[in-house]
């Protein structure tokens, strides 16, 4: 169990001690994506939505989610965000709604939860924006898709 960091010598769960750790600038993008009719897409896209603009309120709404990852996620730290950008786009071809977060810092530990975590918030935030239009609506595909700086150095998904 050594090499499992979240692991204490008895095996029980723990935050991973990061106090010896040079403080270095650090990036995550993640994204998401959520799955509507083409009927959906087009209520959302011209401005019919009854609980407002789609677009704007997961935005801040991802932003929010990501600011509170380590409330959410028990083993994470809770760290200074210098910049979290939260992009909500529409998507013809899906159909639906694609999400990506980028999040930095400049610590000890990385923020790929954050940008995770504001990607998972967002997309929930246009389900509960459009669940009244579209019971079928699919979260899909959030992942990391790039990662920087630290330890463990650069990450791109495939």
């Amino acid at each position: 169990m050594a090499d499992l960091t979240h692991l204490d010598e008895k095996g029980r769960a723990r935050m991973v001690d990061v106090g010896g750790k040079d403080a270095t600038h650090r990036t995550a993008t993640a994204r998401a994506e959520v799955l509507l009719s083409p009927e959906t897409l087009g209520v959302v896209l011209d401005g019919g939505v009854p609980k407002g603009d789609v677009f704007a309120v997961a935005r801040i709404a991802g932003i929010t989610g990501g600011k509170k990852t380590s409330e959410l996620i028990p083993l994470t730290h809770p760290i200074g965000i210098d910049s979290l950008k939260v992009d909500v786009v529409p998507d013809k071809t899906l159909p639906g709604i694609r999400i990506e977060a980028t999040a930095t810092t400049t610590g000890k530990t990385g923020v790929e939860m954050e940008a995770m975590t504001a990607v998972s918030v967002a997309a929930l935030t246009v389900y509960d924006m459009l669940k009244s239009l579209e019971k079928g609506i699919r979260i899909t595909d959030v992942s990391l898709v790039h990662k920087a700086g630290g330890k463990s150095g650069e990450y791109h998904a495939k």
